[in-house]
């Protein structure tokens, strides 16, 4: 059971990872699996079966939501962006408490104070300056694939850190709806045996992954480092990303024109997101 409820959780963040605004970190610390998801990266190869046979159904999850629902995400961000993203600002509320147990537990100063509020800050000025780049070609060519590999892994830190969305990074470089339109070319192409066409956007989403990953694993390593040498800072400055966050994600909402039934189903989906995120950090 715990496998499923796993898996489960490896496919909220992943959805997380799929829609601009919203932080795939900051559904890892909702559902109080952060600090290990960082240990088993940080340690894969000390202790590999462990950390394999920890992290497998985080990531069979992540995939499920990133590769198998990114139709079903574009579709309702699309067409119920408001309901959607307050069914993430639940999940976000939800995981907060437990946050503050974990800041509560370290000595609270000015200094977590201050670091707190430079965090807040960051991730909504960056939404408020960040703006949305140009969607960009994505070909096949030397420089082209090597950008890619950049894109990936600056894509990867960023959802790794709680409050920052990896996404909204993509959107703003211009590589969110070319990624996005990717995957589910490839997956039309797999499905349909276009095996042409598999090989050809493979070839251009391998590069984006290699550096998603080392990106995942740089960035885990700084965290670990962190939270090792200063974790009641630490856990401030996370709290501050992540109360951050719903702001941002209704900064990136429009919200004139809201009828009634949209604010009372919004509101419905905000609890049920909340009641989703104590039910799983729970277990």
């Amino acid at each position: 059971m715990k496998y499923l409820i796993d898996i489960l959780k490896g496919v909220v963040i992943g959805v997380a990872n799929a829609i601009p605004g919203v932080s795939g970190g900051t559904m890892m610390v909702s559902m109080g699996i952060y600090d290990d998801i960082i240990y088993c990266i940080t340690h894969l190869f000390k202790q590999f079966k462990k950390s394999v046979l920890m992290l497998l159904p985080y990531f069979i999850g992540m995939a499920v939501g990133i590769v198998g629902l990114a139709f079903a995400i574009q579709y309702l961000d699309k067409n119920f962006p408001f309901q959607t993203r307050m069914v993430f600002i639940g999940l976000i509320l939800g995981g907060v408490p437990m946050l503050f147990q974990r800041v509560k537990k370290q000595k609270i100063g000015i200094a977590n104070g201050v670091v707190f509020l430079i965090f807040f800050a960051s991730i909504i000025a960056m939404q408020y300056f960040g703006g949305n780049g140009t969607d960009v070609a994505l070909t096949i060519g030397v420089l082209s694939l090597i950008k890619l590999f950049v894109v990936g892994v600056i894509a990867s830190a960023t959802m790794v850190i709680p409050g920052v969305s990896g996404s909204m990074m993509l959107m703003i470089m211009g590589y969110y709806n070319p990624i996005m339109k990717a995957i589910t070319d490839f997956v039309k192409a797999a499905t349909s045996g276009d095996w042409g066409n598999v090989l050809h956007i493979g070839a251009i989403l391998v590069p984006f992954g290699i550096g998603v990953v080392l990106g995942i694993f740089a960035i885990a390593k700084i965290i670990e480092w962190l939270l090792n040498k200063a974790e009641g800072l630490t856990y401030s400055a996370i709290l501050g990303l992540v109360i951050s966050s719903p702001v941002v994600i209704l900064m990136g909402t429009a919200l004139s024109g809201i009828g009634a039934v949209t604010i009372v189903t919004g509101i419905i989906a905000l609890v049920l997101g909340g009641i989703f995120a104590l039910k799983l950090g729970g277990e």
